[in-house]
């Protein structure tokens, strides 16, 4: 079982052993360019550097596969210095059967000998070793505190929502207890189903019908405050149900746009909520009329910054968040690749 809290990249899995393929190759063509010299076959040298750079490269990256579990309950500095040993020693092992198998003096060094082929190779694995160890629990850091600050913008977030949306949402159903029980009574379900979804786990991800369902109960209670000055359309029929999104991201868009567009406004606007998918990018978009110059509110801007966050902690550089305005309306534009919920 994959342990995330560790600092060691998972070796058995495809990417990780082609990282080690085309990094122990990247070390082979640069000590092979290195030994170049009078009398030295370039591609003679390669094939051979690149053959003991390969073996090397997989049989460190099998031996951590194996031991990884192990590894992983010895803490992180632990596990570190054992994985260091464990890269040297079969660098060690593997360069005296090189001395013995591959009898090649562009291989060997010259004169220098077995000893000197061994500590050699053992210096430079003790170079690559140590510089790959430490990228390792630098990026393993970065990601932790990615994950955090995630966690920590997905709270903000959440606080965001309930005191902006919670007092109007009160007074709408409390003017609707004794008119209108039923309605009443449907709009706290509606509330109740919001604030839930703002308490859920935001590093997980949900499937786009959720997302639309969580957003049309919001606007449900909107329309309850606002009446005919909100209008919608609502065209996402087109949309795959299935598709994977982080929780609270189009919601936040469609505050924005009542809170910014709709309510500024004396006779209201329609928001238009609709989204396509094109091969595998899906493409979802928020539409609202722009309030009169002078009159619009300004924001913090939090629920974009965080979505943005919160995008490419899943997504990375593949999903955008871009915003413009043109023609009296403002148009928010989400595009994210298209994944199956898990």
């Amino acid at each position: 079982m994959r342990n995330d809290n560790f600092f060691l990249p998972d070796f058995c899995g495809l990417q990780a052993v082609f990282g080690v393929v085309v990094l122990a190759e990247l070390f082979a063509l640069i000590l092979t360019l290195g030994r170049l010299g009078p009398g030295v076959a370039l591609w003679d040298t390669l094939a051979l550097t690149s053959l003991f750079m390969q073996w090397a490269g997989l049989t460190g990256a099998a031996v951590l596969c194996a031991g990884r579990r192990w590894l992983a309950r010895l803490g992180d500095r632990a596990a570190a210095l054992v994985s260091y040993g464990l890269l040297l020693l079969v660098i060690l092992l593997l360069s005296e059967l090189a001395w013995w198998f591959l009898l090649d003096p562009a291989l060997h060094g010259g004169s220098d000998g077995q000893l000197g082929f061994v500590l050699r190779n053992l210096a430079i694995g003790a170079i690559v070793s140590a510089l790959a160890l430490r990228y390792f629990y630098l990026a393993h850091q970065s990601r932790r505190r990615l994950v955090a600050e995630s966690e920590a913008r997905f709270a903000a977030l959440q606080a965001r929502i309930r005191p902006h949306f919670l007092f109007n949402s009160m007074n709408t159903i409390a003017s609707l207890t004794r008119s209108d029980p039923l309605r009443a009574e449907a709009a706290i379900e509606d509330l109740a189903d919001l604030f839930r979804a703002s308490l859920g786990d935001g590093r997980q991800l949900i499937p786009l019908a959720e997302e639309l369902a969580l957003t049309q109960r919001y606007l449900q209670m909107e329309g309850l405050r606002l009446g005919p000055r909100l209008r919608l359309d609502w065209q996402v029929n087109a949309l795959p149900p299935d598709a994977a999104i982080p929780p609270l991201t189009l919601q936040p868009l469609v505050e924005n746009a009542i809170y910014h567009g709709i309510e500024q406004l004396a006779d209201g606007g329609t928001v238009a909520v609709g989204g396509s998918l094109q091969g595998e990018i899906l493409t979802l978009s928020v539409t609202n009329p722009c309030a009169e110059p002078g009159r619009a509110r300004s924001g913090n801007r939090i629920a974009v910054d965080n979505i943005r966050q919160r995008l490419a902690f899943h997504f990375g550089a593949e999903a955008t968040l871009v915003m413009a305005a043109e023609g009296g309306l403002y148009r928010m534009l989400l595009r994210l690749p298209y994944r199956r919920v898990q």
